[in-house]
């Protein structure tokens, strides 16, 4: 559960920088999108995603007394999805520049839109694009893949949604892109793809350093191995920080409104981990 003063000092943050960037709305509106979205963050945060706890919670404890109801409540947050990452990136910008962070970790972490019995009664998504499967727990699943950084020190710094079949190696150029010059990625074994190592240290000047298998052409020594093992665990501290954030199920409706929960689960340990 957020305490008084986090709760205060996200909303600022947030209302700060839509003000810093020009974020417009209709003057008639007694609800701002800051107040909207800093429910979205208590919901999921302290909520499992429950977004009717969070209007129940924000009116009785006085932080916003003319909350929306359920339902105009998730056609607003559903209007401004897209703005919830912007303010994640941007957030992540002033992280970069004022830490000079340049060590990253990326990890993927499977999400299930439904249990494998379901799939064919699935309506948010549907085709094989979405079937995956986890090689850690040799398991199938039918979802979302999540490809997360982190920092050094375990925070969210950037995410990208693929559907279940992709691999994670085709998703990592799109990461690449929002990390300093100079920066080093450590990754697991499932990154492993020695031109695109090649390819980012001549063109971004970023050092990818993936956990070799005991037949890779480029191995580790055992300090490199170690190194690479104590930065691997901090990353999965986050994702099971992230999980633990997770009702049994995720309820929505639409592929879109899933998409804006996960969002708001990542966004949301950033700013708890960032107010610390």
């Amino acid at each position: 559960m957020l305490c008084k003063d986090k709760i205060t000092g996200i909303f600022c943050l947030i209302d700060d920088i839509l003000k810093g960037i020009n974020h417009k709305e209709d003057v008639r509106r007694q609800v701002s999108d800051s107040e909207i979205i800093l429910t979205s963050i208590i919901s999921a945060t302290s909520f499992y995603g429950n977004h009717n706890s969070a209007i129940k919670f924000v009116k009785q404890y006085g932080f916003i007394p003319n909350m929306l109801d359920k339902s105009r409540f998730n056609r607003r947050l559903h209007k401004i999805g897209g703005l919830l990452y912007e303010l994640f990136e941007i957030i992540s910008s002033y992280f970069k520049d004022i830490c000079c962070e340049l060590q990253y970790i990326i990890d993927s972490f499977p999400v299930a839109v439904c249990q494998n019995i379901r799939i064919g009664r699935s309506k948010i998504v549907k085709g094989k694009q979405w079937r995956g499967y986890t090689a850690s727990m040799h398991t199938y699943f039918y979802g979302v893949k999540v490809q997360l950084v982190t920092t050094k020190s375990g925070i969210p710094f950037a995410f990208h949604f693929t559907p279940g079949k992709v691999g994670d190696v085709k998703a990592l150029q799109k990461i690449l892109t929002k990390l300093s010059p100079e920066s080093t990625l450590y990754a697991d074994s499932a990154y492993t793809d020695y031109a695109q190592e090649d390819n980012a240290l001549k063109n971004y000047g970023i050092r990818i350093k993936t956990q070799r298998k005991s037949n890779s052409k480029r191995p580790d020594t055992n300090l490199q191995t170690i190194e690479k093992l104590k930065m691997r665990k901090r990353i999965e501290v986050a994702i099971s920080d992230i999980k633990k954030l997770f009702s049994r199920t995720i309820h929505a409706v639409t592929i879109n409104g899933f998409l804006i929960k996960l969002t708001l689960f990542i966004f949301g340990l950033q700013l708890n981990k960032m107010t610390n």
